[in-house]
């Protein structure tokens, strides 16, 4: 167990684990079952073989995984044995990879055996010195090493300031950014969801959300191990699965996308939802007839909450209904603990019910952006409010809704899309002068990434093979579902290129 005064989170999570360490904590839909003392004994042994590679202090770890409960262990063993962890997307390909391992210079990578033979390349290229492969079926070099470790281990000593996690989350302009989250940050934030979301003995957990970021990660993994509670754990997102364990299960956390798709079973019914307790959906908006659907199919009105890479979760509606309505449209409150305004470009308050930047404030906001000190000054105002780039209005009674992005941020899926990241690729192309990527109402997806881009002289750049092109290169969410090849891009008097013109051509694109 933890020394006292130990503020390593894992120490925070392991206190929350049952006495009865042989009760099941994680299931998955092949059967498996994973005890508590099988989180204790798999996160020990994983965080030994850590420390054996004698990596300096404040080593990052990085992950490209797929999702399993060894992943999650890598995670738990990284906290445990006092190192950062570095969860990178798995959808992310060469050119992403190559920039997040020449970035963040991680000690140790961990990918799954099949990218291994040009990951390990790219990684070795890069100066790092532990390559190791976690498959999702256990199969791999780092369980295969760890298991000739010690199944018990003393927890690393972490003050509450230090780095934790770094979350890669990419700038509306140019290159992404690492988020750092420091261990205060995260246990800070895990421990205030657990009061506001009223977290039961006996509550289970539905995992069906990817583990490389704040949501899946933080949000849902994070709530079950404080609270002790049993995860329904799905390696990725399938309806049926899904409807299959909701007798079962009392909580849900899902993207909006998952929620549309939930509404397409037939299995989806009241009698299905009898035992849950609560529904939760974030990572994007929330569209009002997704919203008004659930409430009518399943009986249950569907928690809205707001968060980001850098702040973890900031608002929420509520969850006991002595502390209000969930509204629709609405993001809720601003956490306890947590400060939100709404200001003008002077930073001045707006008053209610009128539009402007959100800014942030409180004990789980980031301490600043890896290895850029300029952008961590820019983002923060003089009095120490983090600036969102959202932009919002609150309500008489304090409710957030958020109207949009202050910047051209695409959010497709629940994953968020920086135009700027794709221009950057469709300009590189042969016959291709520039390029305009913006984001489009979608049924499924909420909005559908497509691109416009400008033919050079007497070139002929086809749409399919751009396409193509991209997918070898950035993650699919981000590839444009549509490429349009026009004469000019819309412009204003001053040159900038007017993406709300374009925007509104392409609007009906999707039939949305």
């Amino acid at each position: 167990m933890a020394e006292p005064h130990n503020e390593n989170l894992f120490a925070a999570l392991r206190a929350g684990f049952p006495a009865d360490l042989d009760r099941a904590a994680i299931e998955t839909e092949t059967g498996l079952v994973y005890t508590w003392r099988d989180l204790e004994r798999g996160s020990a042994m994983i965080a030994n073989l850590l420390a054996s590679l004698e990596i300096p202090a404040g080593s990052r770890i990085a992950a490209h995984t797929d999702k399993s409960v060894e992943a999650l262990l890598l995670y738990l063993a990284t906290l445990r044995a006092g190192f950062v962890y570095l969860p990178l997307n798995t959808a992310y390909q060469q050119a992403e990879l190559d920039y997040f391992i020449g970035n963040a210079e991680p000690a140790v990578v961990v990918c799954s055996p099949r990218t291994f033979p040009w990951l390990s390349k790219l990684a070795f290229q890069r100066g790092v010195k532990h390559v190791f492969t976690l498959g999702d079926d256990r199969s791999g070099t780092l369980l295969e090493r760890a298991s000739h470790f010690p199944d018990t281990h003393a927890i690393a000593p972490k003050r509450a300031d230090e780095l934790a996690a770094i979350l890669y989350t990419s700038g509306t302009t140019g290159r992404s950014k690492g988020a750092m989250l420091s261990h205060g940050n995260l246990a800070s934030n895990a421990r205030t969801l657990k009061d506001y979301w009223d977290w039961q003995p006996g509550d289970v957990l539905i995992h069906a959300l990817p583990i490389f970021h704040v949501h899946g990660l933080f949000v849902a993994s994070h709530g079950a191990l404080l609270n002790g509670s049993t995860m329904l754990w799905l390696s990725k997102f399938e309806p049926k699965w899904v409807i299959e364990r909701l007798p079962r299960a009392t909580v849900f956390m899902g993207v909006p996308t998952l929620y549309v798709r939930l509404l397409q079973e037939p299995g989806l019914t009241r009698a299905a939802c009898a035992g849950m307790r609560l529904f939760i959906s974030g990572s994007a908006p929330l569209l009002i007839e997704t919203f008004r659907d659930w409430q009518q199919r399943t009986g249950h009105t569907i928690l809205e909450r707001y968060g980001m890479s850098e702040t973890v979760m900031l608002t929420s509606n509520p969850c006991k209904p002595q502390d209000g309505d969930r509204l629709g449209g609405t993001v809720g409150r601003a956490l306890p603990g947590v400060g939100v305004r709404v200001v003008d470009d002077a930073d001045r308050a707006v008053p209610v019910g009128e539009i402007g930047n959100v800014q942030v404030k409180g004990p789980n906001v980031f301490g600043g952006y890896w290895r850029m000190p300029e952008k961590t000054a820019e983002e923060f105002t003089p009095d120490g409010w983090f600036k969102t780039g959202d932009v919002g209005r609150f309500d008489a009674n304090g409710y957030l809704t958020i109207v949009g992005r202050s910047k051209d941020l695409i959010i497709s899926g629940g994953y968020n899309v920086y135009p700027a990241e794709i221009e950057g690729y469709l300009n590189e192309m042969p016959g291709v002068g520039e390029s305009a990527v913006i984001g489009v109402p979608h049924p499924d997806f909420g909005e559908a990434v497509i691109a416009v881009v400008v033919r050079r002289a007497e070139a002929h750049p086809e749409e399919a093979a751009l396409v193509a092109a991209l997918k070898g290169r950035i993650a699919n969410y981000k590839v444009p579902k549509r490429v349009f090849v026009v004469d000019e891009l819309p412009r204003n008097q001053m040159g900038k290129v007017q993406k709300n013109l374009l925007r509104a051509e392409h609007a009906k694109l999707f039939g949305a």
